[in-house]
């Protein structure tokens, strides 16, 4: 928030405070001042008026001026084109010192000068703020500028600008005059406002009505003034608003400037003539277009709040007003808007339409009820003293402004236990007076009345808050505090993201994170689409104008990009979470590309295969506490993404937690890639369900046994159908079962498939002899011939 100095002069007395006290005594209590911006800088500056300018005897570009500053006339030599008798004119005598250079009297090609006239930008005004023909010469001041005095008063350039960081909570030191008692607090100052409320009960009858049809607009206030004139505003007030980068337009609009600045409410003007009827109502769940001011056309949304005049669109409510009902030259009457609307939803229409006026921003932080009928009867004032105003009808409220005042209580010991130091009640009963909370002390307990102004205090602590500002947060004693010691920890979501990442990076992969934000039209071919994706309101790109609901697409890229520069072997991974219109979604993507390192130190590789990837997805499993058995592959066939005889979705139980295997061929062809092999599982599932518990067992002494063997079955029947009824037929001798060899083909039936399994067998007290392990070994090939249909193979 940009704060003028001279402004806020007016309401609170500034005389003896420096600008950088001043600045540190708000950092301190909590407004933080951020830096400050001079608007002209220079010493020892006067008006003067040039009584003659002829041609410099020795240069074509230089002139030579006489110039009456009231106490002596100077000679000066003056470069700029513009300059000429009887203009009024800003001149540095001797001695000024200005932003780049210091005067003094000095000989330009053998003529004296004694000074120099000055154009703005030579002041250090910032250069934005000035036409061409300012940066071009010298400034040219108006007839009636009084000879001998200072310009920078003169022209309203005496101010600094101090630019406040407001935090959320004090949305009240939006209004100049909730500042100005706040400067008032921190140095015991008083405050003096206009009197406004002298033109309360003035106003004669009106036919205005003014109506809310939705809950969002909890008060508007209307008010009629039948005749005024529109003219150019007054000098002051144009100086006041140019000062923080407002740019004038005529003074009835400028007075509803000058007025939201001052109280922090925003209002809007409406010529009366324009309106189709003297009828206001607050509306939402409207379509169709608003034009606003800036001659923009905004599209309604439904959530929209919006202010009609007999069913026409006349303002986007809190945002800007329409361009139908503007105030220009030839208005004559007007009705004044003073309303309040919900925060939210102002925020939310402002960022969607991507229009943010100085309305919005001080609706969007909350507005004290109250303030509203004050801006009502301000705008009255100025109206009337600067526009002419009569015929002013009597106010119009829809709504009821709050005029009660919360009453908070805290205990002295709360204060100083909160604070840690011992603070007497009398120090702070006046911290409480001086920010004009009323206290009382009372059954011990100090009683506040706090202004409707102040909408950050709530509760108790909010009052102690109030405290450490006044007292100075750098003034507070350092102490440790007193807690008890916890040791912290992470959550299960946590954990599971943690030991992933860890055992991926252990596997030799490398983690990615891709963008968030998606183009809906760049999906790979065959990879689940983004079904009914969340587009954002205000994209900044058409490239990321959407929110992903699957990482398969987004890894593709990072694949497609690296294989276009020569990169063939990798092995990357990325963990997310994807958010979806009602629900977020813990999501793991796994890729694996050419060769892999299967031993680090000789450097052994092997192409990745669905195996290797396979084996991965099982160790992460099984790592995570969720044993062998429970993990399933299912082939998958005809998907146009996987492979149709290398992919298989992967289950944990009997929930499927995704797809995993190597990308179909056509699809590699058709994107000019190598071959990759590509997962995307869910991990929720795995936050719901059970960790088998880990059992420990000594170590086994006694060796254990080998056996081999070769069965014939249906291609439909699984290796994990197979491992987990052979542990089942030989419990608890079979200690490891695993496949080493797949056969399909000549010597085997069509339809079927040959599986090489070697089953170790071991007890846990003694060597087991061969007569044990044939009566258990018959029994596998017996549940195997049952179960699946196997038979051996010779």
């Amino acid at each position: 928030m940009k704060i003028s100095t001279k402004w806020l002069g007016r309401y609170v007395d500034l005389q003896g405070i420096s600008i950088d006290e001043l600045a540190d005594r708000l950092t301190f209590a909590g407004l933080e001042a951020e830096g400050r911006t001079y608007l002209a800088q220079g010493t020892n500056l006067v008006i003067g008026e040039v009584l003659t300018c002829v041609a410099h005897p020795d240069s074509d570009h230089l002139s030579q001026t006489t110039v009456n500053i009231g106490k002596e006339v100077l000679s000066i030599i003056c470069g700029a084109p513009n300059v000429k008798a009887g203009q009024k004119v800003i001149v540095a005598q001797n001695g000024s010192v200005l932003p780049k250079i210091t005067i003094k009297k000095t000989l330009i090609k053998g003529v004296e000068s004694n000074g120099m006239i000055c154009s703005l930008l030579e002041l250090g005004v910032d250069p934005k703020t000035l036409t061409e023909d300012q940066k071009a010469g010298i400034e040219v001041l108006d007839k009636d500028a009084p000879i001998g005095q200072d310009p920078l008063a003169y022209l309203g350039l005496d101010d600094v600008i101090l630019e406040v960081k407001l935090t959320p909570n004090r949305s009240d030191c939006n209004a100049l005059w909730s500042l100005a008692y706040e400067v008032s607090a921190l140095f015991d100052r008083k405050v003096t406002l206009p009197d406004y409320l002298a033109y309360e009960h003035i106003g004669q009858p009106t036919q205005l009505k003014v109506s809310s049809e939705t809950t969002k607009c909890p008060l508007f206030i209307g008010k009629t003034i039948g005749e005024l004139t529109v003219k150019e505003s007054p000098l002051w007030m144009k100086q006041a608003l140019n000062a923080l980068g407002f740019k004038t337009i005529n003074n009835v609009v400028d007075i509803s400037n000058y007025v939201m600045i001052e109280t922090g409410q925003p209002l809007h003007f409406y010529d009366a003539a324009k309106l189709a009827a003297p009828e206001i109502t607050v509306k939402d769940n409207r379509l169709g277009i608003v034009k606003t001011l800036d001659e923009s056309e905004i599209h309604l949304h439904k959530e929209d709040i919006v202010i009609t005049c007999q069913g026409k669109h006349i303002g986007l409510a809190g945002i800007m007003g329409g361009d139908d009902s503007k105030i220009d030259e030839s208005t004559h009457g007007i009705i004044i808007e003073a309303a309040q609307f919900s925060p939210s939803q102002i925020r939310h229409t402002s960022r969607r339409v991507n229009l943010i006026t100085e309305a919005s921003l001080r609706f969007q932080k909350g507005l004290d009820l109250n303030a509203a009928h004050k801006a009502v009867l301000r705008s009255t004032q100025l109206l009337i003293e600067l526009a002419d105003a009569k015929e002013i009808e009597t106010t119009v409220v829809y709504g009821t402004p709050t005029t009660d005042e919360k009453i908070v209580k805290v205990h002295p010991q709360h204060i100083n236990d909160l604070l840690g130091d011992v603070y007497p009640i009398e120090k702070v009963m006046e911290i409480f007076r001086v920010l004009r909370f009323s206290p009382k002390f009372e059954d011990q307990m100090i009683v506040c009345q706090i202004p409707t102004t102040r909408l950050d205090i709530e509760v108790a602590q909010d009052l102690i808050e109030e405290v450490g500002r006044f007292v100075g947060y750098h003034n507070l004693k350092g102490t440790l505090p007193l807690m008890p010691m916890t040791l912290g920890g992470y959550d299960q979501r946590q954990q599971l993201r943690n030991n992933i990442r860890s055992l991926c990076v252990g596997f030799g992969m490398n983690e990615i994170i891709t963008y968030t934000l998606v183009n809906k039209d760049k999906t790979v071919e065959g990879v689940s689409p983004l079904a009914n994706p969340q587009a954002l309101i205000s994209p900044l790109s058409d490239e990321r104008q959407y929110v992903r609901n699957n990482l398969l697409n987004s890894v593709f890229e990072t694949v497609i990009y690296n294989q276009s520069y020569k990169m063939k072997d990798f092995q990357l991974f990325e963990v997310s979470t994807l958010s979806h219109i009602d629900h977020t979604q813990e999501r793991l993507a796994l890729v694996q590309s050419g060769n892999i390192t299967i031993n680090r130190w000789q450097k052994e590789t092997r192409e990745a295969d669905f195996y290797s990837l396979k084996g991965i997805i099982e160790q992460l499993l099984v790592e995570n506490g969720y044993a062998i058995g429970r993990i399933r592959f299912d082939a998958i066939q005809d998907h146009p993404f996987f492979h149709p005889y290398q992919s298989a979705k992967v289950f944990l139980d009997k929930t499927e937690l995704g797809m995993m295997g190597r990308i179909h061929p056509l699809l590699s062809q058709k994107l000019g890639i190598d071959s990759i092999l590509m997962a995307e599982l869910n991990l929720e599932p795995l936050l719901k369900t059970k960790v088998a518990k880990i059992k420990y067992n000594s170590i086994i002494k006694v060796p254990s046994v080998l056996r081999d063997v070769a069965l014939v079955v249906e291609q439909s029947v699984s290796a994990s159908q197979i491992e987990k009824i052979i542990t089942e037929a030989a419990k608890p001798l079979v200690k490891s079962v695993e496949v080493f060899d797949v056969y399909t083909g000549e010597h085997v039936e069509k339809g079927k498939k040959s599986l090489a399994i070697t089953i170790a067998f071991q007890a846990t007290d003694h060597t087991l002899n061969d007569d044990e392990i044939q009566t258990h070994f018959a029994k596998i090939i017996e549940a195997l011939k049952t179960q699946t249909g196997a038979i051996l193979r010779a």
